[in-house]
Formats: structure tokens, C-alpha cells, sequence
């Protein structure tokens, strides 16, 4: 099939040929042919050599990678190639006591602006470019095919299509409407709403962490911001914690909280659940804690919000190092796409020599293995971490 071609200007292919799944506005000499946003188009180098095959952007991203073999055919049989080839890679990374877990993580499985999340029987889809938004009903399909869910809820919102020229999409796309449903994960339960719940209804990616800080927590003190349905704080409690305080300012999500406590074995008495904001529970002080959580929402949403979610992630942290114990453990973290680890790093850092502390690392901390990134693509990376150990002087 002959598609439309990007002709690069000279040497402007080096990022694609290292792996890199985007090529901006500016790399493009020409473009020969009218294909329209969400195409299929060929990049060719500046000689008209063909380069790779993707889908064809009108803003910044003119081009998102779907194969550096610019001879395949794109269509219903390379979708489905890729939803298997990602469907086997979760077989192989996802316990089998977890039934909630993200199948398609865009890039980072190939699939540039779709993410599948599954909690147990129903599929939750979210598509971000005109580029997948051709073959949302093919997906569908495939999946339907696939795995025969309960049913397909979409949730295709945000900046991403608008920058594509989409109109939100929400709404079931097939099969039954999920309500409130019961995932497992590492053999605790969790209430998850895949249909108001924030993102898909839970926050898959950090599932790993969650583990981790399960880990740490026998006989300490832990508090939990941004706590939203406690899934930390169910994790803390299990690993022998004496004390989980969860501090979320959505009512709504701190109910779920108290019943996943609750299900799972802890009394929300002695685990208590605090309606305010983080901030101001800082303010209003607290008893110094052996461990603190810190997993607040993305402060930034793009590039010009990066000078006052610094503030915002600084002073959070700032807060949370007064407020550990000597020796305490930090654990924070950023879903800000456009705040990168070295950024994120330096914010954190200010914040724990302001407070007149010491940090130690102990493990960098992002996603787990449900969600791949492409290593040439550290942006697809959005969730950093620190596990830190912060003492005097």
C-alpha cells in the first residue's frame, strides 16, 4: 500500500533510527501525499529512503511510531499481533493472585495513544489520538474476541484529544455498563469504580511500590497523603504497621478507603481516615511518623504549569521531612509527564536540605511491569519515585 511520506529533513532521522517514537513538526521537510490527523503515513529520509510507518500528527507530534518496518501492511491483523503480543507479556509480569493490571500502556506496548486497564471481568479503554481513534471499533473487537469481558467502558477525555481535534468519548463501547466492582491484588481486595473513579478507577501503576512500603511498615507509624481509596494504607496495615493515617480531601474516595480497610481485615479505628487537604494537615502539625507516603495527583498538566508545581511538589516534601522521624523513610512520587526524574530528584532534594536533613537513596521507584515504557522514550516514563532515609545534619 502506498502511504502518504514524511521527508525528514538532513539528518533529522537520528532520534527515529535510535528507537524514539516521535518525530516533531519541525524534523519534516514535506509531506507528500494530504493525509489527515490519525493516518497511516511513511517517514523516509531526506534521500526518500523509508524509515518507519506511523500515524500522521497536525500539531507538535507529526509523527508516533507504529513499526520501524515501513514494508507491513497496517490494519485489523497488525492490531490484534500487537494486543497479543502485549497480552502474553502480562501473563508473564502479573502475579496470578491480581486480577487488576493495565493490558496496553500506548507506546510502551506499541500502540501509541491507547490505554487498556482491567479489573477483573470488565476492560476500561481510554484512546488519546486521532491515530487510534480510526481503529477503535477493530479494538474493540480484538479485545471482546480475546478475552470475552463483561463488558468495554471507555473513558477517552483530556488535553490529549484536544490537541487531536477530539471530542470526548465516555460511555460503555461494549457489553454490560461495570458498576463498583472488587479487583485482587497480591491477595488484598479493593473496591474499584471504573466509572467515577479518578483515572480508570485505580491506580494500577503502583502496584510494585505498594508492595514495597508493605514492606518497610512492620512496627512503624506510617501516614499516607493523597491517600485516595487507601490502597497504601491497606498495604501498610498488612505489613504490621501500628498505626496507617490516611489524609485524601475527596469524601467520596476516603469512604472506599474505610471499606477497603475493612475488607481486608483493618479496623478504620485505629487506621484513621481524615477528610482535608495535605497541605493543611501539614500546617495544622502532627506527631512525627516512621514513614510517609507522598503520591499526590500531577501538579503539572504541560510545560508552562513545570515553575509552580515545583513549588507545589517542593513544598510537599519540605513538609513531610519535618515531619519523619530521625531515620524515618520518605516515599515520594510524581505523575507529572512533564516533570522528568532528574527534575524531580532536585525538587526533593531542596526540599530535604531545607528542612535541614540528609537523604539517603534507597531505591528509585516508577511503574511496574504492566506498564512498559519504551527505553528510548522516557517520557512515556511519567511516574518517579524515591524511596528515601532522611536524617539530622
Amino acid at each position: 500500500m502506498g502511504y502518504p511520506r514524511l521527508i525528514l529533513k538532513k539528518g533529522r532521522e537520528a532520534a527515529l533510527r535510535h528507537g524514539h517514537p516521535w518525530l516533531f513538526s519541525g524534523a519534516v521537510a514535506r509531506v507528500e501525499g494530504e493525509p489527515l490527523p490519525g493516518d497511516v503515513v511513511m517517514a523516509a529520509d531526506s534521500g526518500g529512503r523509508p524509515l518507519a510507518l506511523g500515524f500522521y500528527g497536525a500539531g507538535d507530534i507529526a509523527f508516533r511510531l507504529l513499526s520501524d518496518d515501513p514494508t507491513l501492511r497496517i490494519d485489523a491483523a497488525f492490531w490484534r499481533r500487537r494486543i497479543e503480543g502485549a497480552l502474553a507479556l502480562r501473563e508473564k509480569v502479573v502475579p496470578a493472585e491480581t486480577n487488576g493490571c493495565r493490558l496496553i500502556n500506548a507506546e510502551g506496548d506499541g500502540m501509541p495513544g491507547l490505554v487498556v486497564d482491567r479489573y477483573g471481568d470488565w476492560l476500561v479503554m481510554a484512546i488519546g489520538t486521532a491515530g487510534m481513534e480510526q481503529w477503535r471499533e477493530a479494538i474493540v473487537g480484538i479485545f471482546t474476541e480475546l478475552l470475552k469481558p463483561r463488558g468495554i467502558y471507555e473513558r477517552s477525555e483530556g488535553r490529549s484529544r484536544q490537541l487531536d481535534g477530539l471530542t470526548d468519548r465516555i460511555g460503555v463501547a461494549a457489553g454490560e455498563a461495570p458498576s463498583a466492582t472488587e479487583i485482587r491484588e497480591n491477595g488484598l481486595s479493593f473496591e474499584v469504580d471504573p466509572v467515577a473513579g479518578q483515572k480508570t478507577g485505580f491506580f494500577l501503576d503502583q502496584r510494585l511500590n505498594r508492595e514495597i512500603v508493605g514492606s518497610i511498615s512492620y512496627g512503624a507509624s506510617v501516614l499516607n497523603c493523597f491517600s485516595y481509596t487507601g490502597a497504601f494504607s491497606v498495604y501498610a496495615a498488612r505489613g504490621g504497621a501500628t498505626q496507617v493515617v490516611s489524609v485524601e480531601a475527596s469524601a467520596a474516595a476516603n469512604e472506599i478507603a474505610r471499606r477497603n480497610l475493612t475488607r481486608n481485615g483493618f479496623a478504620p479505628e485505629r487506621h484513621p481516615v481524615l477528610t482535608t487537604d495535605c497541605f493543611d494537615y501539614f500546617r495544622e502539625g502532627s506527631d512525627p511518623f516512621d514513614l510517609i507516603v507522598l503520591d499526590p495527583p500531577a501538579f503539572a498538566k504541560s510545560r508552562k504549569d513545570v515553575a509552580r508545581s515545583a513549588r507545589g511538589y517542593r513544598e510537599i516534601n519540605l513538609q513531610a521531612a519535618r515531619r519523619l522521624k530521625e531515620g524515618g523513610i520518605l516515599a515520594t512520587f510524581s505523575c507529572s509527564n512533564p516533570i522528568d526524574e532528574e527534575l524531580f530528584t532536585k525538587i526533593v532534594l531542596n526540599a530535604v536540605r531545607d528542612a535541614k536533613k540528609t537523604a539517603r537513596l534507597l531505591r528509585v521507584l516508577g511503574p511496574g511491569p504492566d506498564h512498559p515504557v519504551n527505553l528510548a522514550h522516557p517520557e512515556g516514563r511519567y511516574l518517579k519515585g524515591l524511596l528515601l532515609c532522611l536524617t539530622s545534619g
